[in-house]
């Protein structure tokens, strides 16, 4: 887990969802659209938040027990290879 992918966790917690575009205009993510969708990708990949359509992405349970301390993200596994 690098500090985008927290941030990233924590905005659509507070937001509910997000795209990268919107995370990267909020001051506290601060992160390019680029990077926060490739971190996005990977978190979708490990079940911390899953992807709506149109760019929208929210958190998942799995994401909501990481952020509360309940589970390790060392221990998801990737739904896929990259």
């Amino acid at each position: 887990m690098s500090i985008a992918d927290e941030r990233i966790l924590e905005a659509l917690q507070e937001k509910e969802s997000g795209t990268p575009t919107s995370l990267s205009q909020d001051e506290y993510v601060r992160f390019s659209r680029t990077h926060l969708h490739q971190r996005m990708k990977k978190l979708e990949r490990h079940g911390l938040i899953r992807f709506l359509g149109n760019g929208v992405y929210v958190l998942t349970n799995e994401g909501q027990l990481y952020l509360d301390g309940e589970l390790d993200a060392a221990e998801l596994e990737p739904d896929d290879e990259d």
